[in-house]
């Protein structure tokens, strides 16, 4: 939960930074993110030394394999939000691309909401929370095919607008992998509650690599 937090801060902050054009609060992410990678190795160490001295077995067992994935998934997470930060101090020496950032903000918020709800689902053992979580990433993919279309368009009617929308295509497909990701922890809760894998029915509503085969 305290990796899961520092996840949270790190979208929240790496989504403003890029929004406000804050290189200092940038720089706080990238810096902050060797936190979370430490404690991703600490959740490692700890669950291999359970497995060889405990020798843990069903629902035990299962518990620590999800989280060993569960803490793998917010590594990922942090690293995008690491790689936003990163474009952040690029991007504010360009002209702004019409209120783009403050989508890809909205967006990040979205997925920083869908996370505070997987760790919670987790916590509380909610299978049915993790269910809706799910069925949520499809809303972040509507937002990112959006994104996608309107980087297109202003990439058309202005070259000069180009090198600007390839940054901030980078961050929002970041942003759209972050969202699939909370959407594996969730999909991790509901294993650990159940037992059961969910199924693969979910829609995926990633629409851009149909366009790019177009």
């Amino acid at each position: 939960m305290r990796m899961g937090g520092l996840v949270e801060d790190a979208i929240r902050q790496a989504a403003k930074s890029l929004e406000t054009r804050d290189e200092e609060l940038a720089e706080q992410v990238r810096a902050g993110d060797r936190s979370i990678d430490e404690l991703e190795t600490l959740i490692n160490e700890s669950a291999a030394r359970v497995i060889a001295l405990r020798a843990p077995t069903a629902i035990d067992l299962r518990l620590i394999l999800s989280v060993i994935k569960i803490s793998a998934n917010l590594e990922r997470i942090g690293d995008y939000a690491k790689n936003m930060a990163k474009r952040t101090s690029v991007l504010a020496t360009m002209q702004p691309v019409s209120n783009s950032t403050g989508a890809i903000r909205r967006m990040a918020q979205a997925v920083e909401a869908m996370l505070k709800d997987a760790l919670d689902a987790y916590i509380q053992r909610d299978a049915e929370l993790a269910h809706e979580i799910i069925q949520r990433d499809e809303d972040v993919d509507q937002m990112y095919n959006a994104l996608f279309r309107e980087f297109l368009t202003f990439m058309m009617e202005d070259p000069r607008n180009i090198t600007a929308c390839m940054h901030l295509h980078f961050i929002a497909k970041n942003t759209e992998r972050m969202g699939d990701h909370v959407t594996a922890i969730a999909e991790q809760v509901v294993y650990l509650v159940t037992g059961q894998h969910p199924d693969e029915s979910r829609p995926k509503a990633d629409e851009t690599s149909l366009t790019a085969k177009a």
